[in-house]
């Protein structure tokens, strides 16, 4: 019995590689790398005629083992190291998807870490709203949380206080991240969190693993978060190991500004405009209209969906922002 793993001919799949496990018939399956050595590798089962007639193989390793076992199949390799794998199926928000683990990667997958059970800042209420157009929301199940599902205009969840928006969580998987990074996507959303007075990104992942991508290159990816950061340093980036310490965190961080907002209401003037504490934009630039349009929002300020903003929105803009180097006069 042999593993084979042949290059996928499909260049438009976005999993480069074909895995053929000699289980029956044998099992077929695209994969997005060649073997789960830092992370899970996804796989998508298709039909046995997929196979190529003329692979261009990259790997063929005799198996020693290959045994199903309930959802899973337990693969055992004929060599030294990186041997020992598990094929398994399970549900992930609400289909049936397939995944190729190691006995490493699964200890990664579950850290040994148990969430604690008291209300962040001791809350017996925090009032969320989730964004209406996140597909799988947080469901922060057990905890004293009421949501209300709606639009936002920036973030996912967000919490509200006499009205107005004042702290924003915005999720991200590292694939979704990296995209949007690369697209320029997240620099739009970072200038929109940023006119908050409280706001951050989560990121469902370790910030090791961006060191792990195989189809951009890493450092790409670490010199374009380390960009965005300083340009917008009141939004940080957040990196949790997995969704369940993501969803913590997002509880305790919108816990917190509820806090602020309530015992330090006077930072937020409500229509009056922002104060230093309540809103920045990186020095030296120039604010786009989604930032302009979100800033307008939070200040009262009735100002279109679409299309272009009126000459004294933007005008007001920089009566709130005025440059460093410019005087100010009495």
């Amino acid at each position: 019995m042999e593993l084979l793993i042949a290059r996928n001919p499909d260049e438009a799949s976005t999993l480069p590689y074909l895995l053929k496990v000699p289980l029956g018939d044998g099992l077929v399956f695209r994969a997005r790398d060649t073997w789960p050595r830092t992370t899970a590798v996804y796989l998508h089962p298709v039909w046995a005629d997929e196979w190529p007639d003329t692979p261009e193989i990259v790997e063929r390793v005799p198996v020693r083992s290959c045994v199903r076992r309930g959802a899973a199949i337990d693969l055992v390799l004929d060599r030294g190291r990186e041997n020992r794998s598990q094929i398994v199926y399970t549900t992930a928000r609400g289909r049936e998807v397939v995944f190729w683990q190691s006995p490493r990667t699964r200890k990664q997958a579950r850290p040994q870490v148990n969430t604690p059970t008291a209300r962040a800042a001791g809350l017996a209420d925090l009032p969320v709203v989730v964004d209406s157009h996140e597909r799988y929301a947080y469901t922060f199940a057990g905890k004293p949380v009421t949501v209300t599902r709606r639009a936002l205009h920036c973030g996912d969840y967000g919490l509200e206080h006499q009205g107005r928006l004042v702290a924003s969580v915005e999720r991200k998987s590292l694939a979704d991240l990296v995209a949007s990074l690369m697209s320029g996507k997240l620099k739009f959303a970072l200038a929109d969190l940023a006119a908050l007075p409280r706001a951050a990104l989560v990121v469902e992942d370790r910030y090791s693993q961006v060191y792990a991508l195989t189809r951009v290159r890493p450092a790409v990816v670490a010199d374009g978060l380390a960009e965005v950061q300083v340009a917008w340093p009141n939004v940080p980036i957040v990196f949790c190991e997995t969704r369940k310490l993501a969803e913590e965190w997002t509880y305790r961080f919108l816990a917190a500004a509820h806090v602020w907002a309530v015992g330090e209401a006077p930072a937020v003037r409500a229509g009056n405009g922002p104060t230093p504490a309540t809103t920045a934009a990186p020095v030296g630039s120039q604010p786009s209209t989604r930032q302009i349009r979100a800033w307008a929002r939070l200040n009262g300020i009735d100002v279109p969906d679409r299309g272009r903003l009126r000459p004294e929105v933007i005008q007001a803009w920089h009566d709130a922002h005025p440059s460093p180097t410019t005087p100010e006069t009495d």
